[in-house]
């Protein structure tokens, strides 16, 4: 029996995981830079390219299955 995990499970995933890090990522630039236009650019940049890479990271390791049993159900 083969398990799969759905694109749509993937990307709530990947948004909820992607809001905690943006919050902390823009607590940790504004106390560095104290600067919200900047905190702003670099937060919204550096989270676009890390959410797009975990969700492609998240559907590859999906179709590996090193690793897992089935489920039963």
């Amino acid at each position: 029996m083969r398990t799969y995990v759905k694109t749509k499970r993937s990307m709530v995933k990947a948004i909820t995981f992607r809001t905690l890090i943006l919050c902390s990522d823009a607590v940790i630039v504004f106390v560095i830079t104290h600067r919200w236009d900047m905190t702003l650019g670099l937060v919204v940049a550096t989270n676009l390219a890390s959410t797009t890479l975990y969700f492609i990271h998240e559907r590859a390791w999906a179709r590996i299955q090193w690793g897992r049993e089935p489920q039963p159900l």
